[in-house]
């Protein structure tokens, strides 16, 4: 797919593409990142909800989720969303220990739980 420097050219295009097929799970994964790369945090969330709808056992869909309720604020709802993609098999360790989306719960003990959880044994 080409990439293009008109980040609402592309949003449109995606919307109009679930327009016309409202269960194409790609779709729905990149509008959800694009939204929220372009601050458009609440539709980004919206995005991310409807993919685990679609895609209820999917890690990666329920970690996206995560990061969206904690760029809203919302941490207790991310931290269920984060124990749901780990229970789910989500593994990167590394990445949910950088994951500046995530910045808002890194000092929740929770959150912190669920690293160790994650975190590889040396």
């Amino acid at each position: 797919m080409a990439k293009t420097d008109d980040p609402e050219f592309e949003m449109r295009f995606f919307e109009s593409v679930l327009k016309r097929d409202a269960q194409y799970t790609e779709v729905v994964e990149l509008l959800g990142g694009l939204y929220t790369k372009h601050g458009r945090i609440a539709d980004g969330l919206k995005m991310d909800r409807r993919l685990v709808k679609l895609l209820p056992n999917n890690a990666t869909a329920h970690y996206n989720l995560a990061c969206s309720l904690a760029l809203l604020k919302r941490k207790s709802a991310a931290i269920k969303s984060l124990h749901q993609a780990v229970s789910l098999g989500y593994t990167d360790f590394d990445w949910m220990q950088q994951d500046p989306d995530l910045d808002g719960l890194k000092a929740l003990p929770a959150f912190n739980s669920l690293l160790a959880q994650l975190k590889p044994q040396s």
